[in-house]
C-alpha cells in the first residue's frame, strides 16, 4: 500500500505550526519541526504537563489524501491542516 506522503507541498508550510489537543485532562501542544518525505515521519516537539519532547511519527495518509499521525493510546489522528502559523 503506497502512501500520498510524498506528495507533501512545500516544507515551509509547515514549519513550526502548532496545534492544541485537549485529552479531557490538559492542553497539548505540537509543533512540526521536521517532515522526512524518504521515511514517511514527521518530528513534532510535544509540550504535555511541562515536558517538551521531540518525537518522529509516521505520516499517513487518508482516504482524500489529507495528511496525518496518531498520537496516544487512542490513537487519535492529528491532521496536519489542522496546525496553523504561530
Amino acid at each position: 500500500m503506497e502512501k500520498a506522503v510524498s506528495k507533501i507541498p512545500e516544507f515551509r508550510q509547515y514549519y513550526l505550526s502548532e496545534f492544541e489537543f485537549f485529552d479531557g485532562d490538559e492542553f497539548i501542544t505540537f509543533n512540526i519541526v521536521g517532515i522526512n518525505v524518504t521515511r514517511n515521519t514527521v518530528a513534532i516537539a510535544v509540550s504535555d504537563r511541562g515536558k517538551i519532547s521531540i518525537i518522529d511519527f509516521e505520516l499517513m495518509a487518508d482516504k482524500d489524501g489529507n495528511l496525518y499521525f496518531e498520537y496516544g493510546c487512542t490513537f487519535k489522528k492529528i491532521y496536519l491542516d489542522d496546525f496553523t502559523e504561530v
